[in-house]
Parts: C-alpha cells; structure tokens; sequence
C-alpha cells in the first residue's frame, strides 16, 4: 500500500493520519521464511517539520509463527512495532547521501507502507524465541522434549581442559 505525501511535504504544519491495511502475508529472515498469524492495521502519523521535510510515527502488532529456538515447538510470537522516522521530498537537496538510502521505502512522494514495515520487522526480530521461559530444550543424546521429563541419558559433560589427564590415566590401565 502507498500512502501519499505530498499535501505533508507541501504544507508548513500539515499532517496526514492513515490506517493502512497490509498485504504481508509471510516474512523471510536468515533463510527461513515466516508465516503471518494475526496482523493489524499499521497506524501511520506524517506531520511537517521543514520544507521537503516530515515526521512519520507509526505502529502496529503482527504475530508470526516461529519454533522454540530450544525445543523447536511452534510458537506465536507477536511484534509490537512502534516506529519514528524522518522523511525527505525528493527534491530536498540538503540531505546526506545515507539519509537517501534510508529512505528505500519512499517512491518519490510516496510512502510504500509494506518496504517500510519490512524493515521495521527486521530491526525489531527477536535474537531468542522460546515457547516459555525456563524451556528445557531437547536431550542432546536421544532428542526428547526435556519439557516433559527426564529422559535418563547420562548429561555428564568432562571439562575439555582436563581431557589430557584423563589421556595420560586411561593409557597407564593394565589389563
């Protein structure tokens, strides 16, 4: 969806407030791909602050379904996405080069709701997902769900630094 600015850049004071509706359907980040579960529209705010110059302020919540980064259940994650940005008229001469290339989501005077999004997503994506809080992950040796009991493998992890003793006893055994 585009949302066009130009009454904003145009008026000294002008404001444009929208509920854009989105087409995102699924994301894809570091290889995988992401299904939209629930999203709501994306309330947009561009308010003038110079010639050529406005203030946009939006946000919006998306839940999407991911895994558990432990125990690889599904799990909804929803993003609350609150964003405030500076935008420029194309024919602003007095911008920086990197703040021309911020603007990737900008089409002349309009503003491409979905790029922007995109991009607020990215920023906003979670390091960890975890189905809860103290989720025990999955057993290393036989792969169950710790979650749901103890599987009764041995967890027992030597120190590596000590692995050239345990060398030096285990050549010396008579047998």
């Amino acid at each position: 969806m585009f949302v066009n600015l130009t009454d904003v850049f145009a008026n000294e004071g002008g404001t444009v407030t929208v509920q854009a509706e989105t087409e995102l359907e699924q994301i894809a980040i570091g290889g995988a791909v992401f299904p939209v579960r629930h999203k709501e529209p994306v309330s947009l705010t561009a308010v003038n602050i110079g010639r050529g110059r406005a203030k946009l302020q939006g946000s919006t919540e998306i839940t999407f379904g991911m895994q558990c980064d432990r125990c690889l259940k599904d799990v909804d994650q929803t993003l609350q996405i609150r964003f405030e940005r500076e935008v420029y008229a194309p024919d602003v001469t007095d911008t920086t080069d990197d703040e021309q290339t911020d603007q990737a989501f900008m089409d002349g005077y309009r503003l491409n709701v979905e790029d922007l999004l995109n991009i607020e997503i990215v920023m906003n994506w979670p390091m960890k997902v975890l189905c809860k809080p103290d989720c025990r992950g999955i057993c290393r040796q036989c792969g169950r769900d710790l979650n749901t009991g103890i599987c009764g493998c041995d967890d027992f992890v030597p120190d590596p630094r000590m692995a050239v003793i345990g060398d030096i006893f285990n050549g010396n055994k008579e047998v």
